[in-house]
């Protein structure tokens, strides 16, 4: 089995393993554009109406950056098994990392986190440490269930809380800055961006034929099932935003129209999918959506600051 030298430092070996499964930079950018969406639609629904970025943005982009590089330490040590069989070049597999250096990160980044926002009080620490510890008591359920851990509906139902918590994490976290936003378009932001994120989650599992051992929405749903779905779900995130700003009493304005850009992504998918073109729902147009949604967002928000 290969495995780095032991003489590497613990530090060498864990950047080593980010660099291999989490892509700082993707994850980073992801975590930056998902914060500025949100913190900036939330301002702009506020009674101010106006979204100034400050310090505390940072704090919540490091915050969730945070969280997803935790998330993704959870998830290599809760597949593992599978690794061993389907993926044995993945570091944990290989021995390039020990399943206690990551442990001993994943305290690390628990610790980090609630010194970070502390600045705010013990409400946002507290929300983040109960997501990491549900994203714990995840993983020990998936190693005693078997048929957990193998039904992707039902583990994709008890899983994405630890997403979702995060967006109730900013939406908080803002708050109590003093940013209020009224609680009916706080919950449809929050739906909006639950149905982006599965838009993603369906539509880069959704395939004609799955290779042995894959683990596809479209094996449970169909292809054609699991390709509306996704679609559908990217429609329904467009309304949501739609829907939260349409109770705005400053109204509608051309801007309102931005955030609609990305629909041309998963419109494409679908129409390529569903079309016999591709073997599978091209992953770079279900990430386009979930980026360009969250650039639309952004763009809105920042000219509601300016011409409302």
């Amino acid at each position: 089995m290969k495995t780095l030298s032991l003489t590497v430092s613990p530090a060498v070996r864990l950047k080593a393993f980010m660099d291999a499964v989490f892509s700082p930079r993707l994850y980073g950018t992801y975590a930056l554009l998902w914060v500025l969406a949100l913190e900036g639609s939330l301002a702009v629904l506020s009674p101010a109406g106006t979204w100034v970025p400050g310090a505390l943005t940072a704090v919540r982009v490091l915050t969730v950056w945070l969280t997803l590089f935790y998330l993704r330490i959870v998830d290599e040590q809760k597949d593992l098994d599978y690794d061993r069989q389907h993926n044995p070049d993945r570091p944990l597999v290989r021995g390039a990392i020990s399943v206690g250096e990551l442990r001993l990160a994943m305290l690390f980044i628990g610790v980090l986190l609630a010194l970070l926002n502390l600045v705010q009080g013990p409400w946002t620490p507290a929300l983040l440490l109960a997501d990491l510890a549900y994203a714990l008591l995840l993983m020990a359920w998936e190693r005693r269930s078997a048929w957990f851990a193998e039904s992707l509906l039902v583990n994709l139902l008890a899983t994405y809380p630890v997403q979702l918590l995060l967006s109730l994490y900013v939406a908080l976290s803002l708050a109590l800055a003093g940013t209020w936003a009224p609680g009916t378009q706080v919950g449809l932001l929050v739906a909006a961006f639950a149905c982006a994120f599965l838009h993603l989650e369906f539509a880069r599992k959704t395939a004609w034929q799955g290779a042995p051992g894959s683990r596809l929405y479209s094996e449970r749903l169909g292809p054609r099932g699991s390709a509306v779905l996704a679609l559908a779900l990217a429609l329904a995130a467009e309304l949501l935003v739609l829907a939260a700003f349409a109770r705005d009493p400053r109204g509608l304005g051309g801007e309102a129209l931005l955030p609609w850009l990305a629909l041309g992504f998963p419109l494409l998918g679908a129409w390529r999918f569903l079309g016999g073109r591709v073997p599978l729902w091209p992953k770079p147009l279900a990430f386009g959506f979930l980026l360009f949604f969250y650039a639309g967002l952004i763009l809105q928000a920042v000219s509601r600051t300016f011409l409302h």
